[in-house]
């Protein structure tokens, strides 16, 4: 069995509460894709600022939804990368 991407574990591990965790997955690495949960992760934490730069890195707009909803789409847009 495949291991989930690193994209799903941080946002896993965020969902489960542990934020620290899913910054420290995500925040050395330089992909597109990391960025985006980078922001959404800055966005969790309240640090629009942090957020909007990330967002900008991950040439992403600024999420205006719910962070529920951001997370699903986050969530639902990895699990491709797993297919």
């Amino acid at each position: 069995m495949q291991e989930k991407n690193i994209y799903l574990r941080a946002l896993e591990a965020e969902q489960g509460g542990d934020w620290a965790q899913a910054h420290e997955l995500i925040k050395d690495m330089v992909t597109a894709e990391a960025a985006w949960v980078h922001a959404y992760l800055h966005r969790v934490e309240g640090d629009t600022i942090k957020a909007a730069y990330w967002y900008n890195r991950a040439v992403q707009p600024v999420c205006t939804t719910s962070l529920d909803a951001e997370w699903k789409a986050l969530y639902r847009e990895f699990q491709e990368l797993d297919r």
